[in-house]
């Protein structure tokens, strides 16, 4: 659909199917060579596109590129953990522990979609921390250090509010790329080293909520590692 009142803006709607299932849909319908995403609870500033455009022309090899962002929570700017702070580069081992890549910071070169593939539709959460892992194994990426976004959080219909063990799925995100065996000698070796650390903590919470089964599982995950 074309917007009436910005006609150079064309706008697709579909049915509910998850975040992942919207990103992939805009990315199929788009045209341009670089893709940026805007998450409903953050706000672009107005350079952001503008200074991302000028570090990647001095960065003419790059196809990644992301900016630190500033955190606004119950409507309040807060300094984000220092643990939180972006990084430059190859910056694979980075990714490990936490999302080191926020999706509405990042403009990406659509070749690097076709080398790695789309989000993965079977992560209703943590399918940002899953694509991050994909591509700072293969790419380096361009960091703009001065905020470009403003990220809101602290609500309760955030999906990391709704669902407990989010770090299953990190896990879930980990033993999927080590099982493609394309991870450096280095790379791979830290990746089992925090998805043992993960699963460790993930069956602690399990058992003290009484989820044996759950425990039991995950008791194997370590055990094949």
């Amino acid at each position: 659909m074309i917007d009436k009142e910005f006609p150079q803006i064309i706008y697709y709607k579909q049915l509910n199917q998850g975040v992942s299932s919207a990103r992939n849909f805009g990315i199929q319908h788009s045209t341009g060579d670089w893709l940026a995403f805007i998450d409903s609870d953050d706000q672009w500033l107005p350079e952001k596109l503008s200074q991302q455009t000028v570090a990647l022309s001095l960065n003419p090899n790059s196809k990644v590129c992301h900016t630190e962002e500033i955190w606004i929570r119950n409507g309040l700017p807060i300094m984000p953990p220092k643990k939180y702070t972006k990084k430059n580069g190859w910056i694979f081992s980075d990714c490990l522990s936490l999302c080191a890549i926020s999706p509405s910071t990042v403009m990406i070169h659509r070749s690097v979609f076709i080398d790695i593939g789309l989000f993965d539709t079977q992560f209703p959460v943590c399918e940002d921390y899953d694509l991050w892992l994909r591509i700072c194994a293969k790419y380096p990426v361009v960091l703009i250090k001065e905020p470009q976004i403003k990220k809101y959080g602290g609500h309760q219909d955030q999906l990391s509010q709704k669902l407990w063990g989010m770090d299953r799925f990190r896990i879930k995100a980990l033993q999927k790329i080590i099982e493609t065996g394309l991870l450096s000698k280095e790379n791979q070796q830290a990746a089992i080293d925090v998805l043992l650390k993960k699963t460790t903590i993930f069956i602690n919470g399990a058992l003290k909520r009484g989820k044996t089964d759950e425990a039991d599982y995950y008791q194997q995950l370590i055990k094949h590692y």
